[in-house]
């Protein structure tokens, strides 16, 4: 029971609505996202990496998109950008744009015209 202190802890009030679990403040006022986003940017060597994956998707093809040096907001826009080129879903996971498909090509292409140095990865 020792480890049950910390998973407890306010989630709700019906004052104020949501809380955040890590400083306890109502989600809107809360400080932890600002501070996390700023801080999301990832260190890389500056290529763009783009591959095919089919590994644990049920044999659907996602082209994934990796070590865009843009922040959590930006990457979600490019994200939003590339799906929409290809016309096919995707999402934004953990830095990783994954876009529904296999798009290499055209992905590639949208990239470099934005000025990335982008690399195929993968076979």
């Amino acid at each position: 029971m020792a480890g049950l202190s910390s998973l407890s802890g306010l989630v709700y009030s019906t004052d104020n609505g949501r809380m955040c679990p890590d400083c306890r403040q109502p989600m809107a006022s809360c400080q932890c996202k600002a501070i996390a986003a700023a801080q999301a940017v990832p260190a890389g060597d500056g290529i763009v990496r783009v591959s095919r994956e089919t590994k644990g998707r049920g044999g659907k093809a996602v082209t994934l998109v990796k070590g865009v040096p843009l922040n959590a907001e930006e990457l979600q826009a490019l994200g939003k950008k590339l799906k929409s080129a290809c016309g096919s879903g995707g999402t934004v996971k953990d830095g990783v744009i994954e876009v529904q498909g296999d798009h290499c090509e055209p992905v590639m292409k949208l990239l470099q015209a934005q000025g990335f140095k982008v690399k195929r990865a993968g076979g």
